[in-house]
């Protein structure tokens, strides 16, 4: 009997990191569930050019910091699918607001875009994640949301990473028993940041790429590594040793 095509979810998918995620794990012969928020226009360009090369893909649209919303991704996912094996909590919202200018909106959109996100969709993920027997949960996190320091601004957004943070090392000790493993992993700046210091700052001489992060997911994802749980892979270049 064939093995059974794997499926995996990818939050924040239409664009930037995560529509770069997709396309390599559906070159990795995954069936890819493309989330995205607002952005219909990316997701469904990026949907259009997976179908194309004859890929399985699925486009899921959700505000993923209502729980209910979440549930119905993963409903969608297992009526199309009938399964998932994996899940990337990718999503996230960096607003440069400064900390004595911040408004309700920007708090609670920093925080409901990766926290809460995080939380209410790997909740809803669980059953399924369960069922595959070795699930995997990548989460991106961020170069410094292992420790807790000043920040000038996105205060939401930075406090909403160390809670994906902590959810990843909660996670991923309740669900060891399942086979599944919880990881994060943490990109410094990338070349498509905001706000970038001078290239000459960086130790390694140059901004991350999507391909530096792209090699630490996928080795999280890998089958083998099922002893490799609540870890947290910095890819930052030495930036965040400071």
């Amino acid at each position: 009997m064939a093995e059974q095509q794997k499926v995996i979810l990818v939050t924040g998918g239409a664009k930037g990191l995560g529509a770069y995620l997709c396309r390599k794990l559906s070159d990795e012969n995954w069936a890819v569930a493309i989330h995205y928020y607002r952005s219909e226009k990316e997701a469904i360009s990026l949907e259009q050019e997976l179908l194309a090369k004859e890929r399985k893909v699925l486009r899921v649209q959700a505000d993923l910091s209502r729980q209910a919303e979440a549930i119905a991704v993963v409903d969608k996912i297992k009526s199309v699918f009938g399964r998932l094996d994996a899940l990337i909590n990718n999503s996230g919202v960096y607003d440069p607001v400064l900390l004595e200018d911040t408004k309700e909106k920007d708090w609670f959109r920093g925080i409901n875009s990766t926290a809460s996100s995080v939380l209410f969709t790997t909740l809803a993920s669980l059953p399924l994640l369960r069922l595959s027997g070795k699930g995997r949960i990548v989460n991106i996190g961020d170069s410094s949301c292992d420790r807790i320091g000043s920040r000038e601004m996105a205060l939401g957004y930075h406090l909403g990473k160390i809670g994906v943070y902590l959810l990843t090392k909660s996670f991923a000790r309740e669900n060891a028993r399942y086979g599944i493993t919880v990881n994060v992993v943490s990109p410094g700046y990338l070349e498509n940041s905001q706000g970038l210091p001078p290239v000459s700052k960086m130790p390694a001489g140059r901004f991350g790429t999507f391909e530096d992060i792209w090699n630490g997911v996928k080795f999280f994802l890998d089958e083998k590594q099922d002893y490799v749980s609540g870890s947290h892979l910095i890819v930052s270049g030495g930036w965040n040793l400071r």
